[in-house]
């Protein structure tokens, strides 16, 4: 038995597809013709954007826009003239392309790795996916194609790449197995929206099995059974069918409401990244839109920030394809791990804690002045929210709904029809934001708590760092208090107050977050109906007590035992 990391839900009992690659080979045997080498390297170039595009295009199906913009980073990485010039540059050296190819590679891997910085270590990953398919072009080697599946088996690799991942064929893949990774991984993110089940990090799975055995896949424990016995396999065959069977009653959750054993209604919603990802939020039941992620229009598009009307038809099809469903949409998060082809952000210690967000659009009102209208201008659509991140100051706060305000008088002194009510509200992800959240409620008509950045601010621990990712604690008891300040602030003053984070679709969290006082819960449109099953098997009376007993522990560890000892 292996033991690794449940990444995706779900059990799979099936025959082996073990994914070995080409093994890179380079040599130096340069044989004097440099601009030989430089059109080898050149036309492998060509080849690699365009193998780029045909994965984005062949996963555009599947995958939400959040999910693509992995491809439009890799597109950004081959069409990089700096990396193309310091290859030819070695080519011009007296090198081959290969040899100048790995070697400009390696390096670039290298420095990326050995950052601080979240984003440029995410970096790494995509020069190696992105370099691995380009010197597979130079060298005339053929990339296993995994779209030429056809039965169903379990795909076990040392890794698999976005650009593996987005070819998986649901019919036939039945889950994977990796060697390295874990939940937060580009792999795991993609295999949870395809619903694949997964199981990561595992560490020797690929010397641990042969092509075409049986192994079962246990993606709810995060185990491996190889060379399973006839008992083992009729007992994960039981498991697996009642994992289904559950995931089907789920359907029936679609309609109803999120209301608890006592009759506490609280909203359950879901995280878009465009108007695609709308039918997969109606599909399973949400509420609502909890948080419209508008920087993946910007990162989408190719030579400039979207036009006014470009982003006016995306908020239009959200609002529309709602039906009248609230839709919280976030203006421009821009900055940090999210950057864009045509605008150069300034070089920063720490750009996680620097300009991005809110501080970047009030620096940038022009660009920030244009979304805000598209955003009115759409508002007659649906039931719009707005709501501003990376919030610290009520000054900050004070000052964008000010601009708001100026553009939304400026189109009805143009005539243009806009709702009569648009709340505008803002994200709490920085702890001083929480701390103050009573008087921040005083100006804003809603918070929404985004807990991937309040707890890696709050414990001081980037949370793309292996080394500190044991801090990553969403239930620690610092953290509960701080969701409770919000919340508390958010009611004291007759708002409503929402969680846009990870935390939000957490099976453990959601009995706290219910006691807490939490009413609006936004996550992955897949986890929407399981959520709603346990608010409605849960007393908000009971789990209030809960709360009170969590806040007032000493540690993570304490807070899951009695959680777990409550729902017993």
């Amino acid at each position: 038995m292996l033991k690794g990391i449940a990444a995706s839900s779900g059990v799979a009992i099936g025959r082996v597809y073990k994914l070995e690659s080409p093994v890179i080979e380079v040599n130096n045997d340069f044989k004097g013709d440099a601009e030989a080498e430089k059109e080898r390297f050149t036309k492998a170039l060509e080849k690699t954007v365009e193998d780029i595009n045909k994965v984005k295009e062949k996963a555009a199906n599947n995958l939400s826009a959040e999910e693509l913009a992995i491809f439009d980073a890799h597109l950004m990485m081959a069409q990089d003239p700096e990396f193309a010039s310091q290859i030819t540059d070695m080519i011009g050296q007296g090198n081959t392309a290969d040899y100048a190819a790995k070697s400009v590679s390696d390096m670039m891997i290298s420095m990326f790795e050995s950052m601080d910085d979240a984003y440029f270590k995410e970096r790494a990953a995509d020069i190696k996916d992105v370099s691995y398919r380009l010197l597979c072009n130079i060298l005339g080697l053929t990339i296993p194609d995994l779209t030429t599946i056809d039965e169903e088996v379990i795909i076990v690799a040392e890794d698999l790449t976005p650009s593996d991942t987005a070819q998986l064929n649901k019919k036939y893949t039945l889950g994977f197995c990796t060697e390295v990774g874990g939940r937060t991984s580009h792999s795991a993110i993609m295999a949870r929206s395809l619903e694949i089940p997964a199981v990561v990090g595992t560490a020797t799975v690929m010397a641990s099995v042969k092509a075409g055995e049986t192994i079962i896949m246990d993606a709810l424990e995060g185990v491996v059974i190889t060379d399973p016995t006839p008992e083992q396999i009729k007992e994960y065959e039981e498991k697996k069918e009642k994992f289904l069977e559950e995931k089907k009653a789920l359907q029936v959750l679609i309609n109803e409401k999120s209301v608890s054993t006592d009759g506490h209604e609280v909203e359950l919603a879901g995280n878009i990244g465009g108007p695609k990802d709308v039918e997969g939020v109606v599909n399973n039941g949400g509420e609502g839109v909890g948080l419209f992620r508008t920087e993946f229009l910007y990162m989408n598009s190719e030579l400039d920030f979207p036009t006014e009307d470009e982003q006016f038809e995306a908020y239009k099809a959200v609002l529309e394809g709602m039906n009248g469903k609230k839709v919280v949409v976030r203006t421009l998060d821009i900055g940090g791990d999210k950057k864009l082809n045509y605008f150069t952000f300034p070089e920063e210690m720490n750009p996680f804690l620097g300009y991005r967000a809110i501080r970047f659009c009030l620096d940038r009102k022009d660009v920030f002045r244009t979304q805000l209208r598209a955003l009115i201008r759409a508002s007659v659509y649906g039931r719009l929210c707005i709501m501003f991140p990376m919030i610290a100051t009520i000054q900050e706060f004070c000052d964008a709904k000010a601009i708001y305000e100026e553009e939304r008088e400026k189109l009805i002194a143009e005539g243009v029809k806009v709702a009569d009510k648009i709340e505008v509200g803002m994200m709490v992800e920085i702890p001083a934001a929480a701390v103050l959240a009573d008087e921040f409620a005083k100006h804003a008509d809603f918070f929404s708590i985004g807990t991937n950045d309040l707890i890696q601010y709050s414990m001081a621990a980037d949370r793309m760092s292996e080394k500190v990712s044991y801090l990553y604690q969403p239930l620690n008891p610092s953290i509960l208090r701080l969701v409770k300040m919000t919340i508390d602030g958010a009611h004291k003053e007759g708002k409503w107050a929402g969680m846009c984070g990870e935390m939000a679709g957490d099976p453990n969290a959601a009995p706290l977050l219910l006691g807490l006082g939490l009413d609006e819960f936004s996550m992955s449109a897949t986890s929407i109906l399981n959520a709603r099953k346990i608010i409605r098997s849960l007393s908000k009376k009971d789990m209030e007590e809960l709360a009170a007993k969590a806040i007032s522990c000493q540690t993570e560890a304490e807070v899951m035992e009695l959680v777990k000892a409550t729902l017993k």
